[in-house]
């Protein structure tokens, strides 16, 4: 699909790995973004919104972390992350939302656009901690986002996992 490459799709094209593009036009001034994809996916395609992912970039530290660190939590748009769970499943004793300046440092992303899968996953930038909610892994597909406002990417749980080095745990409250 032209003028849609961006370094999730860039992954996933040196990966070799199937998926699907589905891009929509992200209405401007919303900040909801991931209901606004569920929304348009949910009209468009008929996919039930728990197929359709969040990535929340947080900050995590104690416990076993010598130091903070920023992490990726995936899970369903209509989920709401338990930090405290994100947080026993990267060894940190806590965890919280990451400031969006340090959000869009650390992937590359701008908000509503944060992709799960990015140069971290190719070791061209530091690695990103990921966990992702184990419902995700019962679906055939799942969509996320692409890396930029209206593009979505549909693919296969197992493919999102094994190439983001996510740990699947229960991380809703």
């Amino acid at each position: 699909m032209a003028g849609t490459a961006t370094p999730a799709t860039t992954v996933l094209d040196r990966s070799g790995v199937s998926y699907r593009l589905h891009t929509y036009v992200h209405a401007k001034g919303t900040t909801r973004f991931g209901e606004e994809a569920a929304d348009v996916l949910t009209a468009r395609l008929g996919v039930d919104a728990v197929r359709i992912l969040k990535t929340l970039v947080i900050t995590a530290s104690g416990g076993a972390a010598t130091r903070p660190f920023t992490a990726v939590a995936v899970l369903p748009v209509t989920a709401t992350l338990s930090t405290k769970a994100a947080a026993a499943a990267l060894g940190a004793g806590r965890a919280a939302m990451a400031d969006p300046a340090v959000a869009r440092r650390a992937t590359g992303y701008v908000l509503g656009g944060v992709s799960p899968l990015g140069p971290w996953c190719t070791g061209a930038r530091p690695a990103l901690p990921t966990v992702v909610d184990e419902s995700v892994a019962a679906a055939d597909t799942v969509f996320c986002s692409g890396g930029r406002r209206g593009l979505e990417i549909e693919i296969a749980p197992a493919d999102l996992i094994a190439l983001t080095g996510a740990v699947l745990t229960d991380l809703t409250r």
